[in-house]
């Protein structure tokens, strides 16, 4: 999406032409960075990963550069090789029970034909061995670089095809060459894929191998892909067809073209030839002393512990991002709880001893009053109810009473 986001917006980036160097020097650096890592990891679809994001800054650095068709060719041919070296990668797994560690596999080769013939096309295409489509797209990142000036780029570009090689071959080596270093119960299930699995192997080996031609400039007047993109990428597409016409300029581009073909893939040649020496068991009787992975392991320990843990990138990004903002989310969410849960539930308990406060006082202080007035009237009313019974006789009595009592009161007193 990166690189069809920038191809689109050739337009923009032609009028920034220091942003489109920043663009190519990021991707160029990450192709290297990606390919050191990519060479320590023993992980079968870890290296096929890290193999993805160095591809993905050639192309970067393609369209940094302005050589925007070229971009879009790699991304083509790529989409063909390493979708097939993901799927031939999930082939072994798929063999060797979901095994993914290179260092318990070897041997597969005679059980695995099919998936080690089409996987060996991915990883020569990859490596940008000619005539697989790798090799076409590749190559024009690569000449466009050092046409246009930025032989650095160039140089970084060219190391990073022979890592490339190296880590794709010492993958072929230690999964398909040699004896089988599974445990017994996974080596007797190693078994071919079914079809449903190796007839997509097939189809996009059948692309890796020859899908390149689509974008090589050997036609009259231009490759097919490059007309194709002509109407987006204009001058750009236009000045990379003018190498095709007949002056004096356009054969020394095309001579030059075919040194610096030369030159990447003997590149991609050594890379293959290093991986073999070291990871090909019938030529250790020849490999140096020197190139023993496991003595180059202990010798270059600090090295190899860097590449093998991605530069500690992991690790680093935990440090500085991932582990501040888990203390920061345990501190609010201490926060949270204390706080703003405190403030809630002390209003919550507030409350509810207010509303059972309120309760007792209206039962015992309010319902009290009232209700003992009730009872007291309720009491005295019998007393009061004798006393109006409604007859004379009972008044009169009364009356003659309380007049003996307030005589015999005054005599009292007197």
């Amino acid at each position: 999406a990166g690189i069809y986001m920038v191809a689109r917006n050739n337009v923009r980036f032609a009028r920034a032409p220091i942003t489109g160097e920043l663009v190519a020097i990021v991707g160029m650096f990450t192709a290297l960075f990606a390919a050191t890592i990519a060479i320590a990891q023993n992980d079968i679809k870890r290296v096929l990963a890290y193999s993805t994001i160095s591809q993905l800054g050639y192309m970067f650095a393609a369209v940094g550069i302005g050589a925007y068709a070229a971009g879009i060719f790699h991304l083509m041919t790529h989409a063909f090789f390493k979708g097939l070296l993901f799927l031939g990668a999930g082939s072994v797994m798929h063999a060797m029970s979901g095994e993914q560690d290179m260092r318990n596999m070897g041997g597969l080769y005679r059980r695995l034909k099919i998936t080690a013939l089409t996987f060996i096309a991915g990883a020569v295409a990859i490596s940008g061995m000619p005539p697989f489509s790798g090799f076409w797209s590749k190559d024009e990142i690569l000449f466009e670089a050092f046409k246009n000036g930025h032989h650095l780029l160039w140089a970084v570009g060219l190391l990073t095809a022979s890592l490339t090689a190296f880590y794709m071959f010492r993958q072929v080596f230690l999964v398909f060459a040699g004896k089988c270093r599974a445990d017994e119960p996974v080596r007797q299930h190693i078994h071919e894929s079914p079809r449903v699995m190796h007839i997509p192997l097939i189809m996009l080996a059948a692309l890796a191998i020859t899908g390149g031609v689509v974008g090589i400039p050997f036609f009259e007047g231009g490759s097919p892909l490059h007309h194709y993109l002509e109407p987006v990428f204009g001058k750009e597409v236009a000045h990379q067809m003018a190498a095709l016409t007949e002056n004096p300029e356009s054969a020394a581009h095309v001579s030059l073209e075919w040194v610096l073909m030369g030159i990447s893939t003997a590149a991609g040649l050594l890379g293959i030839l290093l991986a073999a020496l070291m990871y090909f068991e019938p030529l250790k009787s020849r490999r140096p002393s020197f190139l023993n992975p496991e003595v180059l392991s202990v010798k270059y320990q600090a090295i190899y512990a860097l590449l093998a843990n991605k530069y500690y990138i992991d690790e680093i990004y935990d440090g500085l991002i991932v582990n501040p903002i888990k203390r920061l989310c345990r501190l609010c969410f201490s926060f949270d709880l204390t706080v703003i849960d405190g403030l809630v539930n002390g209003a919550g308990w507030m409350t509810r001893f207010a509303a059972w406060l309120s309760h007792k006082f209206d039962i015992y202080l309010v319902d009290g009053i009232f209700n003992s007035m009730a009872t007291l009237v309720g009491s005295s009313s019998g007393f009061w109810r004798r006393l109006q019974t409604g007859y004379l006789q009972n008044y009169a009595l009364i009356f003659v009473l309380g007049l003996l009592i307030i005589i015999g009161g005054i005599i009292a007193i007197s």
